[in-house]
């Protein structure tokens, strides 16, 4: 079983050998709220494990490599950078995620990253790039853009800023625009998001959004229809190699209190909404990569069985890319 702490954690496991060959499935861990809000992200993969992820993913059938985790980043205030708070250290840890991903996914293993925060996509796609075999695609379920950059918003947190960095957004902090090569990571064809609240979202964001021609399935559309919301955003992507990344606070707070945003109550998917869509997301031959970023463990203090059930959806949903 294989986790990586740092800016998320991830997971490689091989499943069902003899009737899908052998792909394996790797779980790096990335400990990491360096680019959040606060500390209580860097909580996530080291909670997931107690919930007993491993051992669903195991008892869904697939054979899980442990690969380690990155160092652990805890928040803390960056007030010589308070527009872009912690963006070199941030950074820094998502090279070090793209570099244990190459190989895990050169030998087609299905890597499962644990956040950490969103940024941790920027880490997935990059690895996913450097295979060089095709245009990569991403499949986005936020209910953010995170298309911000520092000079849309005052907060200085990053984790709400990944995809303006991907995608090279003027007005970019360079340490993370530039941090995988040549930029831009990302066009914007290669994204397609998955539960949006735009009246949640910045002017700028609207206006990025617009401008680009993105297309946005919004949270009200994926609650209406998952597996329709979800097959339209997946014929938008390219034929290269899939990542999906789910940030949980596209769910509704009510029904699964796990976000560090809390703001998500009753609106949004279900946990079990969303993992109809991310299910079908699974099954598409080119998901290569599962990103799980923005759980704070402290949300859940109340609800005991929150976790164990997100835990549950997630074996579920993996156990699909086992079925060939």
């Amino acid at each position: 079983m294989s986790l990586v702490h740092g800016c998320g954690s991830w997971l490689c496991w091989r499943g069902w050998p003899v009737r899908c060959g052998a792909r394996g499935y790797a779980r790096p861990g990335v400990p990491s709220s360096a680019a959040s809000y606060a500390a209580g992200q860097d909580l996530a993969p080291a909670a997931l494990r107690s919930a007993g992820l491993p051992a669903r993913l195991i008892a869904a059938g697939l054979a899980v490599r442990d690969e380690g985790d990155l160092p652990v980043q805890v928040w803390k205030p960056d007030r010589e950078h308070p527009l872009a708070q912690n963006a070199g250290p941030a950074a820094e840890s998502l090279r070090q995620l793209a570099g244990r991903l190459g190989p895990v996914l050169a030998r087609g293993d299905f890597a499962l990253v644990l956040g950490g925060n969103c940024t941790i996509a920027l880490g997935v796609m990059a690895a996913l790039r450097r295979l060089e075999a095709g245009a990569p695609g991403l499949l986005y379920a936020d209910r953010h853009y995170d298309l911000n950059t520092p000079g849309s918003t005052t907060d200085g947190a990053l984790d709400w800023m990944g995809l303006a960095h991907a995608l090279a957004l003027p007005g970019c902090a360079d340490v993370l625009a530039g941090a995988f090569g040549p930029r831009p990571l990302l066009e914007p064809r290669q994204v397609a998001w998955l539960g949006v609240q735009p009246q949640r979202a910045t002017d700028w964001e609207r206006a990025q959004a617009a401008r680009l021609g993105l297309h946005v399935a919004t949270g009200q559309a994926l609650a209406a229809d998952p597996a329709g919301a979800a097959a339209a955003a997946l014929d938008r992507l390219p034929a290269g190699p899939l990542a999906v990344h789910l940030d949980v606070d596209v769910l509704d707070f009510t029904d699964a209190p796990l976000a560090e945003d809390t703001g998500g109550r009753n609106t949004g998917p279900t946990l079990g909404q969303a993992e109809q869509a991310l299910t079908l997301a699974a099954r598409d031959p080119r998901a290569r990569a599962l990103s799980i970023g923005e759980l704070n463990p402290t949300r859940s203090a109340g609800d005991p069985d929150a976790l164990p059930r997100f835990a549950d959806s997630i074996a579920r949903i993996l156990a699909v890319t086992g079925r060939g």
